[in-house]
């Protein structure tokens, strides 16, 4: 079976197409309505890489990517809602404690959908979240400066860095509880659909039977680097939406450069982690990772700017798909941006085409 023709394919077209295309204007206007999460749920998509075992479909990383980029083009506010999901599918389905057999199958089968709050591990050596031993749990005490998908997650999974210097990740229910409260929804100049808060933590207790990832911070960090490293299938997503606004003889060239640029990343994203050695981080051809991420996103801009010039002043119409893909093209340039990646993305800027 191609990439092209796996189910979750056809389900991820039919949803843009007949669901998140029609309403995205709207949407990115509003909110992510909890009928695209439902929908999302019932499909199968929540699963796409999770084991077969506990009703997911394991399928190969291009059909993931794929099922991403499809989301993306239609509504980038749903998929970055729905995106979070897939971060504890893996953790579990890579974890051994007793929390996988809890939650795994709900999550897999799309019973369930999960947000993430972890992404200012990367921050390190400073740490927005603390976690304490505390009796046969865990305290949470700190910020997390940034919460996708409140009032649509059932459950989150929520890291800290702890006092021996480790990254402890756990899961609690995605609600206001005590020691834990969210903020307004923060409006952003994209995607502010997609409920975005922070959330405080006085104190948030969990048990151990929560924890779902317990290592060194270096050791967690060494592993999340390529994540921060590759090209995001949705900056693929929003451009190819972008040049669907255009006539074939503008869109062809910037077809073709889209085409390369996408073909070189997810070879890049293929390739396995080298054997490591002692103090070394195990990416495969890091530089190479990063010089194609800026080459995508400069493809992104110019596919978004394109879409917008074409529009003429009717794309600065807030009903004008051109430029609410403009504003998730800025959006997805800092979207997991690390202090290495923006280096190099302001490096790449800076020296201009070759």
């Amino acid at each position: 079976m191609t990439n092209a023709a796996h189910p979750l394919v056809a389900r991820a077209r039919r949803l843009a197409d007949e669901l998140l295309a029609p309403a995205a204007e709207r949407v990115d206007q509003e909110e992510v309505p909890a009928a695209h999460i439902a929908a999302i749920k019932a499909s199968g998509l929540l699963g796409v890489s999770a084991p077969v075992a506990y009703g997911g479909a394991a399928a190969p990383a291009a059909v993931a990517r794929r099922t991403a980029e499809i989301l993306a083009g239609a509504c980038c506010s749903t998929w970055f809602v729905q995106t979070q999901h897939h971060t504890p599918v893996l953790t579990l389905a890579n974890s051994e404690l007793p929390v996988r057999e809890r939650l795994l199958g709900p999550l897999a089968r799309g019973e369930l959908l999960s947000g993430v709050a972890y992404a200012h591990l990367r921050s390190h050596p400073r740490t927005p979240v603390r976690v304490t031993r505390e009796g046969g749990g865990w305290r949470f005490a700190g910020t997390v400066p940034w919460y996708t998908g409140w009032g649509l997650n059932d459950v989150m999974l929520l890291a800290g860095v702890t006092d021996a210097d480790e990254a402890l990740f756990a899961f609690t229910e995605a609600r206001e509880q005590p020691g834990l409260r969210a903020s307004a929804p923060l409006r952003l100049a994209a995607l502010t659909a997609s409920r975005t808060v922070s959330l405080e933590l006085t104190g948030l207790r969990l048990p151990d039977e929560a924890v779902a990832l317990r290592l060194p911070y270096p050791d967690w960090a060494a592993t999340d680097r390529p994540k921060t490293l590759n090209t995001s299938p949705a900056v693929f997503g929003v451009a190819e939406a972008a040049l669907a606004l255009l006539d074939e003889d503008t869109a062809a060239p910037l077809r073709a450069r889209l085409s390369e640029v996408r073909g070189r990343a997810y070879a890049l994203a293929d390739l396995p982690a080298p054997q490591q050695r002692a103090g070394e981080r195990p990416t495969a051809r890091p530089e190479e990772r990063l010089t194609v991420r800026a080459e995508a996103y400069e493809v992104l801009r110019a596919a978004t700017t394109a879409a917008v010039a074409a529009g003429g002043g009717r794309a600065l119409s807030l009903s004008s798909p051109a430029q609410r893909l403009a504003r998730e093209a800025l959006f997805l340039l800092v979207q997991g941006q690390t202090a290495e990646s923006r280096r190099a993305h302001l490096h790449a800027l800076a020296s201009g085409p070759h």
